[in-house]
């Protein structure tokens, strides 16, 4: 077998991980709110109605932030419908995904939900339908403590202090022509420009996120970002990315090599902010905000089968993924390339959190449970903070019908200046064969091993269900060890690992 190495250096650094890469995402689609958050007859419904147990394991998996409304639905989504007594709330056609909205859960409840989980909100504005006198409404709603209309119009329907939502986004994928008051970029930049220069006279302090391409292979990508960064580059603070990776020709190899492409979607679209940068002649750096990001394509044939033959129903059940080992070590992959440009990647939010492409999935009545994608997700929520190091890696590859060359090692490490704790995130892409790991460590002293966590499974296909939610779940008998300044592992065939080391005896 051939053996993978790396080397440590604590001086080969990033960038500083902020904790919003981890965030989530939640969208007025299928069973994500309805059946999925909110559930008022489960044994689990709290007082306002959600359910208590994917409360617990949105908690657990460590989610900071998430974004709210949507997605595609935000595109046609009138934020007045949602708020007042809910008996009064209208019921509403939408377009997006051919349901019927009836807007039971709207701003205060979802700001409610977000408290009882533990996390932040990241509102998104609609600039399909809409545009900046709905915007500005809303932000006065939401942020003004009270004296003006709109946030005496929140205090009145029960809410006395402000929501204080920091984090908003302008609009979503407005280059797709499937997004309702789809817009040319121009169109859109300066829309978004204007807005944005509206909202931070209500709130100066408001962070604002631009709307990039809605995947790299978007006919316009990436003179989107350039045109929409002309406009916009003076008065927002990100530009967003969307991808999904799929596996359609089944070949396993390419899926797990995508991560690949991600990477290259990210150097281009920093490159593209760095062009209007220096045109501009500016003295500030543009983030990126990965906001919608997974792997999705197991549902799609019934999706569109059941949009078609049962519109306009209410919580349908839509983009519901049944994830793999497979996936899930797509997943890990994704994390890795998210937190390998750090330095420029601020913002991220795993598209989405529950029922639709989710870490959790619920029966109605019935139990909630982990996919195999949460345990990815909450190794690099829970272990991946401090500042990314750069590992100098040299690995043996392999070839698909895809890609020429693709390292078998796909790795990082992060490293935490306040205990000094170390994390390796490392994917075996071999299908076959474990993969023996070597690593230099020659600039540390003083580290052992903690704990090697490790997600496989003898069947690629292998899921987690309802009757079987424990089908496929990380385990701690990895072999890693440290010895004298260098570290000796064996990564399993198809494997996702978790490598922790801290200072002193283990």
């Amino acid at each position: 077998m051939s053996t993978a190495r790396f080397v440590l250096d604590p001086d080969y650094r990033v960038g500083a991980v902020d904790p919003r890469l981890y965030g989530g995402f939640l969208e007025h689609l299928g069973r994500a709110i309805y059946g999925g958050i909110y559930e008022p007859e489960h044994p689990t419904a709290t007082a306002d109605g959600f359910r208590g147990d994917v409360l617990e394991l949105v908690r657990d998996l460590g989610v900071p932030m998430v974004r709210y409304p949507g997605g595609n639905f935000v595109s046609g989504y009138n934020w007045e419908d949602g708020v007042g007594p809910v008996a009064d709330r209208p019921a509403r056609l939408d377009l997006a995904w051919f349901t019927t909205e009836p807007n039971t859960i709207g701003t205060d409840e979802f700001a409610r939900w977000a408290k009882l989980a533990g996390v932040e909100v990241n509102m998104a504005v609609n600039l399909g339908t809409k545009g900046i006198d709905a915007a500005c409404n809303l932000l006065e709603y939401c942020n003004h403590p009270g004296g003006s209309y709109w946030s005496d119009l929140r205090v009145a329907n029960g809410t006395p202090e402000p929501h204080g939502f920091k984090l908003w986004c302008l609009g979503n994928e407005m280059d797709g022509p499937w997004q309702i008051g789809h817009k040319t970029a121009t169109e859109y930049g300066r829309l978004a420009a204007q807005t944005a220069i509206a909202m931070r006279w209500i709130d100066p302090t408001i962070e604002l996120v631009a709307r990039g391409s809605s995947n790299p292979r978007m006919p316009e990508f990436p003179q989107w970002e350039a045109t929409v960064l002309e406009h916009t580059y003076d008065h927002v603070d990100y530009i967003s990315l969307h991808t999904y990776h799929r596996d359609d020709a089944g070949d396993l190899g390419s899926f797990l090599a995508k991560s690949v492409e991600m990477e290259e979607f990210i150097r281009t679209v920093a490159a593209t902010c760095d062009y209007v940068k220096s045109k501009k002649r500016s003295n500030k750096t543009m983030m990126i905000a990965f906001d919608e990001w997974n792997v999705w394509y197991h549902s799609t044939e019934h999706d569109n089968a059941y949009k078609r033959d049962h519109p306009w129903k209410v919580a349908p059940p839509l983009l519901e993924e049944r994830y793999t080992l497979a996936d899930a070590l797509a997943v890990g992959g994704m994390l890795i390339s998210l937190l390998k440009h750090a330095d420029r990647v601020k913002i991220a939010c795993i598209a989405q959190l529950v029922n639709v492409i989710a870490p959790i999935q619920t029966v109605t009545g019935g139990p909630a449970w982990k996919q195999t994608i949460y345990y990815p997700f909450l190794h690099a929520a829970r272990f991946g903070h401090g500042t990314v190091l750069d590992l100098q890696i040299t690995s043996p590859g392999y070839a698909t019908a895809l890609y020429d060359e693709v390292p078998l090692l796909q790795a990082v490490a992060t490293l935490d200046d306040a205990t000094g704790d170390l994390t390796i995130f490392a994917l075996n892409r071999d299908l076959a064969s474990p993969l023996p790991l070597i690593g230099n460590f020659r600039a540390l002293s003083g580290y052992s091993v903690r704990e090697h966590l490790v997600l496989e499974h003898p069947d690629p296909n292998a899921a987690n269900t309802a009757d079987h939610p424990d089908a496929v779940t990380p385990h701690g008998n990895g072999d890693a060890a440290l010895d004298g300044g260098s570290l000796s592992a064996t990564l399993a065939a198809r494997s996702w690992n978790v490598i922790r080391l801290g200072r002193g005896a283990a």
